[in-house]
């Protein structure tokens, strides 16, 4: 991958975000009638809850709002499921998207109406408004029932806005099933926020050059923290392996914390998951490439330095999927310090030109950085 414009840039900048100042936030309106799972979603997705603790969460009562920073800074509002378009605290043309939540289970009349309320008043407003509709709680039924009433909601919907205006049979209205138990969670809300990335077409260009120099058959850059993807490259996702880059992301999470790393005192170093094994810093040779899965290896991507600040830590780690995926590895590399690259990789690639992969890992982060670092501005100029 060539190298970017400036080399030279001071990262001390990527070590932590602003807290001190105000930046606009890209807003997604969370709505669904009582008991549809808004709130499970978020605490899912964002506050690490466990799935089997969501039937214990209190009914939401009133608007609340959570601040979510990935490449763009988001505010999703969980609704009460007796909100109204008249009593929504703010105008609909002040949202970007609008993610409606429906039970599978449920008897579709009323869910189904505010939703084309909504619809209908959120296309008066704001034409390009994003819509998207989560069937939820899939894992409520059998696989044939399952479809069944995915397709009787998506009918039941299309035909009341067909009956509100002819001209409504053509919104661009995306439905998903989704459950807290699995990652269909993960790819759907993904999904929604590939939607309101502006720069998400240079994201994925700098998968598509990463993917090409290295062998790569597929690409993520994934958030650490919900694990949703913010971009791709431009191959399909695999449900199998984007599942199997979620588990391994959770892994890393869970045992991560457990360690941490020696080769920096700098507080503003970045320390997510520093795998058993890393080596001493910077005088030791890196570790042994493609390890199995209990003894994954941490070697040291670390950006070019500049005059005034200490190189961050950067941890990566990898792990050989054989025998199910003969001749495949995974690979794990930090980014920011809220997004990590995880990519495919053929194992002799890994291997025998390793040093070539974690060059591209190096410039793919350079881009990525300065992709952020625009992003963060921009947020923080259309709120002066």
């Amino acid at each position: 991958m060539g190298p970017p414009q400036h080399q030279q840039q001071s990262y001390s900048n990527l070590a932590k975000p602003k807290q001190d100042v105000a930046v606009h936030r890209t807003k997604v309106l969370l709505l669904g009638t009582r008991r549809s799972g808004k709130t499970s979603i978020l605490q899912v997705l964002f506050k690490n809850l466990p799935a089997k603790q969501t039937f214990f969460l209190e009914p939401t009562m009133r608007v609340t709002k959570h601040a979510f920073d990935t490449v763009i800074p988001l505010e999703i509002w969980d609704c009460p499921g007796n909100i109204t378009v008249d009593t929504l605290e703010a105008p609909l043309s002040d949202f970007s998207s609008i993610v409606f939540v429906i039970d599978i289970r449920d008897l579709y009349q009323q869910p189904v109406a505010k939703l084309v309320e909504f619809i209908v008043a959120a296309c008066q407003v704001n034409p390009n408004i994003n819509l998207e509709v989560f069937v939820h709680k899939a894992e409520k039924l059998q696989e044939d029932d399952k479809i069944e009433n995915f397709r009787q909601i998506h009918e039941r919907v299309m035909d009341r806005l067909v009956d509100e205006s002819p001209e409504y049979e053509q919104v661009p209205l995306n439905f998903h099933l989704t459950s807290v138990y699995d990652h269909s969670l993960q790819e759907a809300f993904s999904r929604v926020i590939h939607k309101l990335i502006d720069s998400l077409p240079y994201l994925e260009g700098l998968l598509n050059v990463f993917c090409s120099n290295t062998s790569s058959p597929k690409a993520f850059l994934f958030d650490t923290t919900s694990k949703l993807y913010v971009a791709t490259d431009a191959s399909p996702v695999d449900q199998a392996t984007h599942n199997l880059c979620c588990d391994y992301l959770q892994m890393l999470n869970s045992f991560g914390p457990l360690y941490k790393s020696n080769v920096s005192p700098d507080p503003r170093s970045i320390v997510l998951s520093s795998i058993p094994g890393a080596p001493p810093y910077p005088n030791t040779p890196p570790p042994t490439p493609a390890e199995p899965l209990d003894s994954l290896s941490s070697n040291l991507d670390l950006p070019p330095p500049s005059a005034s600040t200490k190189p961050l830590f950067y941890p990566s780690a990898s792990t050989s999927l054989s025998p199910s995926h003969p001749g495949t590895t995974l690979t794990y590399h930090l980014v920011t310090p809220h997004l990590a690259l995880l990519a495919l990789l053929p194992t002799t690639v890994y291997e025998m030109r390793r040093g070539l992969v974690e060059w591209n890992v190096v410039w793919f982060r350079e881009g990525v950085g300065e992709i952020w670092e625009v992003e963060k501005e921009r947020s923080e100029g259309e709120l002066a």
